[in-house]
């Protein structure tokens, strides 16, 4: 009798060890190991840029040299006074900025048309002369205006400036972002109001920013989107949701499948990292990120 509860005992303990060896392989096919860059050869399916505004703590010197060891190739969202550094470490700028006069106030108000007309105009010739492509761009906020006076605000204020981009080879591009958490009442904040904007546009040089944190939160249904709506997206941005931290297995999205998405709609663009990291190692979270992105 003695017998049994010691069998029942090992048989627990063996289902226990199975069930854990199962889930240590489920993640571990969500989060790669990380390993130091020498040891890890990127497979070069995704051009990887990160955000310089999520490393405020490092000089861009630091960064630019983390990311050249981690294997990125450009950094994002910086201006001409700083092309120089990332020159210097041979990275590009995937995502310019620097012309836009703020979040809330954009292209989809006649009233800061003259002042966008001319920062915009200034600004692609000198993106253009320093070897770069896009440049960002923003609707504004709504308020009060439907859809459609959006729209059309939009396409006055943008159709003379894509003249100077189509000189200069220069896209500018619209920043999808959420209005139901970080920007409250900001228009362009669906894929289909970007895309509606860009047909009406019907100009290679206007495309969007897909940040997938961004319309998980307004839209979800990430894949979909990105499959259906490719044509129109430049550039794309990452983020951890809920928070905007690690895209690791702490947060709701699977990147590694929004990846192959990516991958498998010919893109050839760059994907930035656009989490705050909470990981006391901030880089080492940049490199995990670098890696599950890495398909």
């Amino acid at each position: 009798m003695a017998s049994h509860p010691n069998r029942r005992t090992v048989i627990k303990n063996i289902l226990a060890g199975t069930a854990a060896a199962g889930a240590a392989g489920a993640l571990s096919s969500f989060v790669p190991e990380v390993k130091e860059a020498e040891e890890v050869a990127l497979k070069n399916n995704i051009n990887h840029s990160v955000c310089r505004w999520c490393y405020k703590e490092l000089s861009l010197d630091e960064l630019c040299a983390a990311a050249k060891n981690i294997g990125i190739k450009g950094i994002d969202l910086v201006g001409p006074k700083e092309w120089p550094t990332l020159k210097k470490y041979g990275l590009d700028s995937p995502m310019c900025n620097g012309a836009e006069i703020n979040l809330t106030d954009g292209f989809n108000d006649p009233q800061y048309h003259a002042t966008l007309l001319k920062n915009y105009s200034e600004m692609i010739p000198l993106v253009a002369k320093a070897g770069y492509k896009n440049l960002i761009c923003f609707s504004g906020n709504r308020r009060g205006k439907d859809d459609e006076t959006g729209w059309a605000n939009c396409v006055k204020g943008l159709t003379p400036l894509l003249e100077v981009a189509a000189k200069h080879k220069v896209v500018l591009v619209m920043e999808l972002l959420n209005s139901k958490i970080n920007h409250k009442d900001y228009q362009c904040d669906r894929t289909a109001w970007g895309v509606t904007l860009a047909k009406k546009l019907g100009s290679e040089n206007f495309k969007l920013l897909f940040d997938i944190y961004h319309m998980q939160i307004d839209e979800g249904d990430i894949i979909r989107n990105i499959t259906d709506n490719h044509t129109y997206i430049a550039h794309y941005h990452t983020g951890g949701v809920p928070g905007r931290n690690e895209i690791d297995d702490t947060q709701e999205l699977y990147y590694p499948a929004v990846m192959r998405a990516i991958k498998a709609t010919g893109f050839k663009g760059y994907v930035a990292q656009e989490f705050v990291p909470k990981q006391a190692d901030k880089l080492a979270s940049l490199r995990k990120a670098i890696q599950i992105c890495d398909v």
